[in-house]
């Protein structure tokens, strides 16, 4: 961090919305590197991830939370719970709605949580570079209806639009405080979890419809060296027979393009090459499994 005469500010910013409005791919852009995976699948994101930005002026620890919605099993209200938890933690809260999707019932939900909270909240009209322009007013006045907001910015999260414009509103609203982290730390999430999270990105990418919520990764080492190679293993855990033959694929294709795909972005992440190889193992109704959870990272008990 280099010298400056301007105090030095610092906090936390949660993202909440409903699944698949854009929160890890915003993340992603401010943060400059992808630590949070993204697909069009919901429920993408299913732990709390924090994202660091820093600069000369200030540091901004975003939170990605799993995306609200009404839980049909253990997993989906741990997710919930830890999208919840995020507003007795943080600074300000950005909640990010799609400019494509009607107000749903999922929205209006989280903005009723919002009543309760005491910080900042800025609503992030996401995806405005799918509507017309002329359609924003009324897309806005549908939340800003609900909820007074303290700002209201619609942005690209893909593009860019106006997210520089939001990153220097954030900083007026975050109390000076010390630098939490090393200028060049970008999460405070382990490698194993973020590259467990980029084996699953491809298995969402590549699979269909009814695997991805029935799909969890599980590294099982990732600390030795083989041929100057750092050795990753992982196992895809999947709660059907039919699920592991979808992910295996006709004579092991569809693993074996998971395991390329998920290579080249863990060798990007790590910077040096990589061995990985991949198990699909089934377990029956692992999300309803209080122990499974617990070994595959979900904290059950943090929020209770």
């Amino acid at each position: 961090m280099t010298e400056t005469n301007k105090a030095f500010h610092s906090g936390f910013v949660a993202i909440l919305g409903r699944p698949n409005v854009g929160k890890s791919t915003l993340m992603n852009r401010v943060i400059g590197e992808k630590i949070a995976i993204m697909s069009d699948k919901a429920q993408t994101t299913r732990n709390k991830i924090n994202g660091i930005y820093t600069d000369d002026a200030a540091q901004i620890v975003f939170v990605d939370t799993p995306g609200i919605h009404k839980p049909k099993n253990d997993l989906d209200e741990y997710m919930d719970d830890a999208a919840i938890s995020t507003l007795k933690e943080v600074d300000v809260v950005l909640f990010m709605v799609a400019a494509d999707d009607k107000i749903g019932p999922g929205d209006k939900y989280i903005m009723n949580l919002l009543k309760q909270a005491n910080t900042p909240i800025l609503l992030l009209v996401n995806k405005i570079d799918l509507v017309h322009p002329d359609k924003l007013p009324e897309i806005i006045s549908g939340y800003t209806d609900i909820l007074d907001f303290t700002e209201v910015y619609p942005i690209s999260a893909t593009q860019g639009n106006n997210v520089p414009d939001l990153l220097a509103k954030i900083k007026d609203f975050l109390p000076v405080g010390p630098q939490y982290y090393p200028e060049d730390q970008l999460t405070d999430h382990p490698e194993y979890f973020v590259v467990s999270e980029l084996i699953r990105e491809q298995v969402l990418h590549l699979t269909r419809d009814e695997i991805p919520h029935a799909v969890a990764v599980v590294l099982e080492s990732m600390n030795q060296r083989v041929n100057d190679k750092l050795q990753v293993d992982a196992v895809i855990f999947v709660e059907r027979d039919s699920q592991k033959g979808i992910v295996i694929g006709k004579g092991g294709a569809m693993l074996k393009k998971i395991g390329i795909n998920a290579r080249r972005e863990i060798e990007g992440l790590l910077g040096e090459k990589i061995n990985l190889k991949l198990w699909v193992r089934v377990q029956k109704n692992w999300r309803d499994d209080p122990l499974f959870l617990q070994r595959s990272g979900y904290n059950l008990k943090e929020f209770k």
